[in-house]
């Protein structure tokens, strides 16, 4: 499909996509937060089954659990939905929530693996996965004191992507763009010291294949690599969502990955493990994961 004309999306099409996202994410964010949630919820379970991308998401259900009726299907399509209806309305309310609150909003365990990363002098890596509310993890780590980089994909459109940002101040901690660029970004990064956070759970065409599900995937290796190269811990952290606008955040122990002597082999051991732990996490709750990634390279587009 043809591009639109640099000049039709700096001056037109870029700024209504703006206009619209400044829109939306006001309106919510003049909610409170519980209804910004409720109401995101219930637009997205509604509007998203129906749209032909939830076929993608219908087919990796049932390529991945094969067993399950029609209707078990729909509902955890329904349930993606509403949960990513809430974290985008929730977004603007970011700032808001104080996730070691008494009695607040997140409750937390493995809280002590984020202190312990954060007084060791050295450099590690957070990862996790598209479950829940991903957004309110470096939060957390901002909150106890560790500022985070997080590798993610800038947005085309350079005013939504101001929007973005705006939406993650309370967050300490650079945002590192993929691409040549970020990389070295991000290497200088960690050589100074600094914790960086992944989400590991998106297809990479250039990446590696790992099983997943029990079928190969195309996964990023750079966490493995940085961490075997610079023998560094790592944690495996999620949030996932309770009820409504309530979440566990949880941290699981450091560990750092065995080096055999064959890097390669290595790096293909560690990024298996780290797959079998987002496995784990989407059985959980298969609902709250973002099924509408083209994981597999099986897939059509």
């Amino acid at each position: 499909m043809a591009h639109a004309p640099a000049p039709l999306n700096k001056y037109v099409i870029h700024p209504v996509q703006a206009a619209a996202a400044f829109t939306v994410y006001m309106f919510f964010r003049m909610l409170p937060l519980d209804w910004a949630s409720g109401l995101g919820g219930a637009l997205a379970r509604t509007i998203g089954p129906r749209l032909r991308l939830s076929d993608r998401a219908r087919r990796n259900l049932r390529a991945v659990f094969p067993d399950k009726p029609d209707a078990e299907v729909e509902r955890i399509v329904r349930g993606m939905w509403d949960n990513l209806g809430r974290l985008a309305a929730e977004f603007p309310h970011l700032q808001e929530i104080d996730v070691y609150a008494d009695g607040g909003r997140v409750e937390v365990e493995g809280g002590e693996y984020v202190d312990q990363l954060r007084d060791d002098n050295e450099a590690g890596i957070f990862y996790s996965a598209h479950i829940g509310n991903w957004e309110i993890l470096a939060l957390g780590a901002t909150q106890r004191g560790l500022p985070l980089d997080r590798v993610y994909r800038e947005a085309n459109n350079r005013l939504v992507e101001w929007l973005y940002r705006h939406g993650r101040a309370a967050v300490e901690g650079a945002l590192i763009p993929k691409g040549p660029q970020g990389v070295r970004q991000l290497l200088n990064a960690f050589r100074s010291g600094s914790h960086l956070a992944m989400l590991v759970d998106q297809k990479m065409n250039d990446g590696i294949a790992v099983p997943f599900f029990g079928r190969p995937a195309m996964t990023a290796p750079a966490l493995a690599e940085l961490a075997l190269r610079h023998d560094c811990p790592v944690v495996a952290a999620r949030v996932t969502r309770l009820k409504g606008a309530r979440f566990k955040m949880t941290a699981l122990p450091p560990v750092r990955f065995k080096k055999t002597g064959d890097h390669k082999a290595d790096v293909l051991a560690a990024m298996t493990r780290i797959n079998n732990q987002v496995e784990q996490w989407v059985r959980d709750t298969p609902e709250q994961w973002l099924w509408l990634h083209n994981r597999w390279p099986s897939e059509d587009g």
